[in-house]
């Protein structure tokens, strides 16, 4: 399995009996997500009417509340329609994965650093959404994926999406790394022999 170069708060993170098995990060750059089919169209609707109404409250000399009512509302609209997508980048710049002998950690963030940490003896469901080619995400868990882009919406004390690896290369392989990585952890009888 691949190592790749790791945030230096990872070898704080493990205990002196963890081994590496994997590392990965996210795939990187601008991504579209199978949800942008819908929210796309919505951002350019929003966003073009929130510019719509600012350029015709400035052109038509409209009082000065009117103009400053619209800028927040064209901001949203301008992050709606491509700020997102760079602040997903950027998030997933600064995201790195691993996979130890005994637990699955997360480790990234926006602003401030996030550690998601899975054992492995506990490990919830896993499932496997594979591309075209290769690449594939990893989810831990079930729960509701009702996210636009990292935007969720509904009923907000509901949990967040379960943690997942995505966009990692070699996806299914990491999966049967982690599963043989239980298997080993849940019956170390068989190993040994």
């Amino acid at each position: 399995m691949s190592f790749q170069s790791l945030p230096p708060e990872i070898s704080r993170l493990l205990t002196n009996r963890e081994r590496i098995l994997w590392s990965g990060r996210p795939k990187q750059g601008l991504m579209l997500r199978s949800s942008d089919a819908a929210f796309i169209p919505f951002s350019l609707m929003w966003g073009g009417f929130a510019i719509f109404w600012e350029t015709t409250a400035v052109m038509s000399g409209a009082p000065f509340f009117f103009r400053l009512w619209g800028i927040p509302f064209v901001l949203v609209g301008l992050y709606l329609i491509a700020g997102r997508f760079f602040a997903d980048a950027w998030e997933r710049g600064k995201t790195a994965y691993v996979v130890t002998n005994e637990r699955v950690l997360i480790v990234g963030g926006l602003l401030k650093r996030t550690v998601t940490s899975l054992e492995l003896r506990t490990l919830p469901e896993m499932s496997l959404s594979l591309a075209g080619d290769d690449k594939g995400t990893l989810t831990f868990g079930t729960g509701s994926n009702a996210t636009w882009g990292r935007l969720r919406f509904g009923n907000q004390t509901s949990p967040p999406p379960p943690p997942q690896f995505e966009g990692i290369p070699n996806a299914a392989k990491v999966m049967a790394c982690i599963r043989d990585a239980q298997a080993a952890l849940l019956n170390p009888i068989s190993r040994a022999s």
